[in-house]
């Protein structure tokens, strides 16, 4: 864990910005007003494998993978264990869902005596930001992406020469180890770019208007769909910029969505 320090960000996109979701806005003041923790990295294998062998968790042993034409099929048998490519025990775990993600954060707030949770969304993108305005987390030139993120790149394209992505090689054709890339000014590897990270948000048609400005989750019993941030493996430039934003639903697992934990201070 990293302490991150209290702050003020202009949370979401500008409407000129390239490359920008209507849900990306409107900009808004966000103040996050107290110090809080996070893991360095999105959570790995290995973590996650010592969680599911303490706690007995059970996971559907079927996740989502993306076929030869982009489309996302769930495919059974597929797992963290097994997600369809190789991995390492530091390579970010995926193929988990937004239930055994909470499910995680619970067992280690049991272990730890501390109170883990997801981050907020408004928390990960001040976490990615670490400080910046720009559209990328590192800047404004998507010819520096592979000095600083695992994206859809040259490697990646060997398995689908015909998808766009980015022109540059940055060695990982599927996940990358969780500190393979640069941290960020506040010390975090892995908000940008390898996996999305599940968030405590539920998705809110209509971008943010009515979001908090304090940094917490919105939140509501019954929510079909919450919000993961940071962009993956399977992204260009565009998903990886510091604004963008997606969802999906709590009970679904994807190849390419991760864990990334907090507490508080």
């Amino acid at each position: 864990m990293i302490v991150i320090p209290a702050g003020r960000f202009l949370m979401g996109s500008p409407p000129t910005e390239p490359g920008r979701f209507d849900d990306e806005g409107p900009q808004h003041r966000v103040a996050i007003s107290r110090p809080f923790a996070v893991s360095r990295a999105p959570i790995s294998r290995g973590e996650y494998e010592r969680f599911v062998r303490a706690s007995h968790h059970q996971g559907k042993e079927a996740c989502s993978s993306m076929n030869d034409e982009g489309r996302w099929i769930e495919i059974p048998g597929l797992s963290w264990r097994s997600p369809g490519f190789e991995q390492t025990d530091n390579h970010p775990v995926v193929c988990v869902s937004w239930d055994d993600a909470t499910a995680y954060a619970r067992w280690l707030s049991s272990k730890a005596g501390h109170p883990y949770r997801l981050l907020s969304e408004a928390e990960f993108e001040y976490v990615a930001r670490a400080g910046t305005s720009t559209t990328l987390p590192w800047g404004t030139s998507e010819r520096d992406i592979c000095a600083h993120a695992n994206s859809f790149d040259a490697s990646a394209r060997r398995a689908h020469p015909d998808w766009p992505g980015a022109d540059c090689d940055d060695r990982y054709g599927n996940t990358a180890p969780v500190d393979a890339f640069p941290s960020n000014a506040f010390g975090v590897s892995g908000a940008s770019g390898n996996v999305f990270q599940w968030t405590a948000d539920c998705f809110v048609e209509g971008g943010y208007v009515g979001a908090p400005a304090d940094g917490s989750a919105r939140d509501s019993a019954g929510c079909a769909l919450r919000v993961i941030r940071g962009g993956s493996w399977l992204n260009g430039w565009r998903g990886l910029r510091a604004a963008m934003r997606d969802r999906d639903r709590p009970q679904d697992r994807y190849t390419n969505i991760g864990i990334r934990v907090a507490r508080g201070l």
